[in-house]
Order: structure tokens, then C-alpha cells, then sequence
């Protein structure tokens, strides 16, 4: 938990200033797709993961890159990018950046920080951290509170997407940073969350202001108006001196079910076992469920309060459902180890939710550790996941988890990155292709000269 914890305040600070068994399985074959080469001309640093169009082309955003018109908040202010698969079998993919961002100067978004969704309609939907028309200040400096951005995509091959912001979180109490990914519901509406805002909480940092909201974006009546946006839930986290309290710091990934609640996770609040500066509480699993009447309130229930026991903590990326009514997730750290785990919380007759850790990663980080993305299922109930660090030299793997009978489940890593020219720091979830291949990025490494010793991040292909 320690080094996830120390992960999540380094990125801070740089945004700021700006069961039971392990089983062997043969590795899958790895292949880099694109290493970004970062400074002005590239993006670097993948927000989250890609998502293909109908011709298998790849779509993503980077958290930084492109031009360096956000200097005052800690440099580039981020992209979007298109990577086009080869004509030829053996071919290189080749990128494109379809938008630059320019932040809050040019009243314009800064520094994606999450991934991309498509409409029917073939436009792309994501949010940035910063920037937009909102009045956020962060250490006196003008940085927007965030916005919800979408991309059009050219009228006639070869032209550029158009960028259109629809909507600036105007001050902290609407939501301040948002996270994740979106979801989109049957009318239309979008659904998010944002880590700080809301308008509620004081214990949750010292920078910025609340513990974080779920939001809802509706539409425009008529063509050309405005987006409506509507807070669902303001998470208060835990008051001071309490012991227990609601969620904070909401990570984005939320999911709805068929009745039109959204379910999601908050990286900490909850409790007060787990504290690390800021941040108190081990976090917690919610239901958000709809009003009975309109124009009414939505509720929100705790479905699971985290310890820093032998249950997981600090939940990183989105829960997803499975078809019968289950939720997934995954902790970056407590349980035996402090590794990590990967959870499953089911509900039961009596309305309450039964938590079950499913596999533990292990202290001597085989099979990976600190995993921090949301997890996909294949169609036979197999489980898939990055982790962001573990053996044999420390730079991430790729696992899938296994049902084994009713109790247990089997844990595979089909691969260890290697680091440069590999990529390394894996925090994304996956996408499969219709062949089965999977499809992520990673925060570090690749052959990227413009960022450091770290590297400026990859998108990769795993196939079986």
C-alpha cells in the first residue's frame, strides 16, 4: 500500500506544480505499438487505456505533451491520439495527435485524466483535470477546475477534429478534478466523478477543496444549447475525530446498472484506519440509486467499507458488473501483504453485500503488485488486469485470474514488462480485440528521449 500511496502523491505533486494458488502459464508474446517521444511534438504519459473505432484504429489521450502552454501548473497540457494499424502484416502502427490541448489560458481544457468513450455517432467523449472557463486556483495559480470535453471527427478524410468543451466545472462546489472514465446511459445523459469538489468534506486535502462528486451531464433540449450538468452525490469522507464517515476521492470508472443506478468506488474515506497525509480512510464501494420522483434526490448506500486488514484498500480503478449482479475491483493495497488484491462484492438475500478477496498479490510481487486500473471479464468469467508493479524486475505485469469450483481462484501472469525499450508502470484497464489480443498502455518507459530516465509511456499488444 505504501509504495501505491507514494505513486498517487508523486502524481499529485507533479500536477500540482502542475485463490489461494499462484499457477505458472507460458507468457503471452508482448508487442510496443507506439512509444510516445513526448515535448512538443508528442503526447506522453497515457491518461488510461485506448478504445478501438469500427476500421481497428486505436484512440487515447495523454496526461501531458503537446504544446507547453500550461507551464504555470507544471508544463505541456495534454493530447489526444490516433494510432492507425499497419496496411501491411509486420508493419509499424502509425500515430497521429487529433488534438492538442492549450489549458485554461486559451480557455481551453488541460491535462486529460482519464480515457475516451464514442457515441453512436462516432464522437469521442473524455475529461481533463484542469482547465475549462472554472475559477479553481491552485497554489495562486489559475488552473480551471476541469471540463467534459468532446472530439468530432473530420467531415472529409484527412481534416482535423473539432474540439468542443460542454462543460467547465465552474467552481469547486459543482466538482473539482475530474477522473476516469465516463459512461453514457440509454437517454443519452453522461456520468462521472471528480476526486475533489462537491462542496462537502473538509479532511481530504490541504490543496484542494471537498471530497470529490458523482455527477450527471444531460444533453441539450435543442441543437447548439447547453449541457446541463446536475451533482448526485457530494461525498462528505471522514469528519475529524470520527471513526467512520462516507467516501472520498471518488476514482472515476463508475458503471450503471439496468435500473439505471451507478455503482463506483472512492480511493479512500470510509474509516480512519488507513491515513497517509491527507488522505484518511481505506476507502469504499457505493450505490448511487435514481429518485423515486422526479426532480428528487438520489441516494447513496455503502455497499463495502475497506480496512487495512486482510481486506483490500484504497480501491484504484472503476467496479464492473458482471450479468449476474456482481461487482469487480481492484486495491492497491492492504490484505495480508500490503500488495494489493482483487475483490469481488456480491450481493446477498438480507440487501447486504459480501465482500470476497479473491486472490492477494504476495509480497515477493509474483504475479505483479499494486494494481491501479479496473479490471475486464472474458465471456467465460475469466478476469484481467494490469498491475503496476511486480517480478522479476519490478516494471508491471499483465494477469488473468481464473475461476477454480466455487471457492477459489487461479492467478496467471501472462507478462512481465521489462522496462526501456518495453514499456513500465502499466495503470490502465484493457481492451480485448475480436481475436482475443488485449490492448493497454503504460505510464513509463518506451524509447521516448523528452521525459526522463522514466520514459514517456507506451501502448502495447499482449496476445495469447
Amino acid at each position: 500500500m505504501n509504495r501505491n500511496r507514494k505513486c498517487r502523491a508523486v502524481l499529485a505533486v507533479f500536477t500540482v506544480i502542475l485463490v489461494l494458488a499462484s499457477a505458472a502459464s507460458a507468457e503471452w508474446k508482448e508487442k510496443v505499438l507506439y512509444s510516445f517521444q513526448g515535448g512538443t511534438n508528442d503526447g506522453s504519459v497515457p491518461a488510461e487505456g485506448v478504445v478501438f473505432d469500427s476500421q481497428g484504429n486505436l484512440y487515447g489521450a495523454t496526461t501531458d505533451g503537446g504544446p507547453a502552454t500550461c507551464k504555470p501548473i507544471g508544463g505541456a497540457c495534454g493530447t489526444v491520439f490516433q494510432l492507425t494499424p499497419p496496411a501491411h502484416k509486420g508493419g509499424s502502427w502509425t500515430e497521429a495527435l487529433i488534438y492538442q490541448f492549450h489549458g485554461k489560458g486559451s480557455n481551453d481544457a488541460s491535462v486529460p485524466n482519464g480515457g475516451l468513450i464514442w457515441d453512436a455517432a462516432g464522437n469521442l467523449y473524455g475529461v481533463t483535470a484542469y482547465g475549462g472557463t472554472g475559477g479553481c486556483v491552485l497554489l495562486g495559480v489559475p488552473a480551471g477546475c476541469g471540463a467534459v470535453y468532446e472530439l468530432s471527427p473530420p467531415k472529409q478524410k484527412g481534416g482535423a477534429w473539432t474540439e468542443t468543451i460542454l462543460y467547465s466545472f465552474p467552481t469547486a462546489k459543482q466538482g473539482y478534478l475530474p477522473n476516469g472514465n465516463l459512461v453514457f446511459d440509454s437517454a443519452g445523459n453522461l456520468y462521472g466523478a471528480t476526486v475533489f469538489g462537491g462542496g462537502k468534506g473538509t479532511t481530504c486535502n490541504k490543496f484542494y477543496q471537498y471530497c470529490g462528486a458523482v455527477f450527471e451531464l444531460s444533453p441539450p433540449k435543442t441543437k447548439g444549447g447547453k449541457w446541463t450538468e446536475k451533482v448526485l452525490h457530494s461525498f462528505k469522507g471522514v469528519a475529524p475525530g470520527a471513526q467512520f464517515g462516507d467516501g472520498a476521492n471518488p476514482n472515476g470508472g463508475l458503471v450503471l446498472d439496468s435500473n439505471g443506478a451507478v455503482y463506483g468506488a472512492t480511493y479512500s474515506g470510509g474509516n480512519n484506519n488507513c491515513n497517509y497525509e491527507d488522505e484518511i480512510g481505506c476507502g469504499t464501494a457505493f450505490k448511487l440509486m435514481p429518485p423515486s420522483t422526479k426532480g428528487g434526490a438520489w441516494t447513496e448506500k455503502q455497499l463495502h467499507v475497506f480496512t487495512a486488514g486482510g481486506d483490500g484498500a484504497s480501491p484504484n480503478g472503476g467496479l464492473i458488473l458482471d450479468a449476474n449482479g456482481a461487482l469487480y475491483g481492484t486495491g492497491g493495497g492492504g490484505a495480508d501483504h500490503g500488495q494489493g488484491v482483487v475483490f469481488r462484492l456480491k450481493g446477498t438475500r438480507s440487501g447486504r453485500w459480501k465482500d470476497t478477496t479473491l486472490y492477494h498479490f504476495p509480497s515477493n510481487g509474483q504475479n505483479g503488485s499494486s494494481p491501479l486500473a479496473g479490471l475486464i471479464l472474458d465471456a467465460k468469467g475469466n478476469l484481467y488486469g494490469t498491475a503496476s508493479g511486480g517480478s522479476p524486475v519490478g516494471d508491471g505485469t499483465v494477469f488473468r485470474l481464473r475461476p477454480v469450483g466455487d471457492q477459489s481462484w487461479e492467478c496467471a501472469t501472462l507478462y512481465d514488462f521489462k522496462g526501456t525499450p518495453d514499456g513500465s508502470w502499466p495503470a490502465s484497464s484493457l481492451i480485448f480485440d475480436a481475436a482475443g489480443n488485449l490492448y493497454g498502455t503504460t505510464k513509463e518507459s518506451g524509447t521516448g528521449q523528452e521525459c526522463g530516465n522514466y520514459g514517456c509511456g507506451t501502448v502495447f499488444e499482449v496476445s495469447p
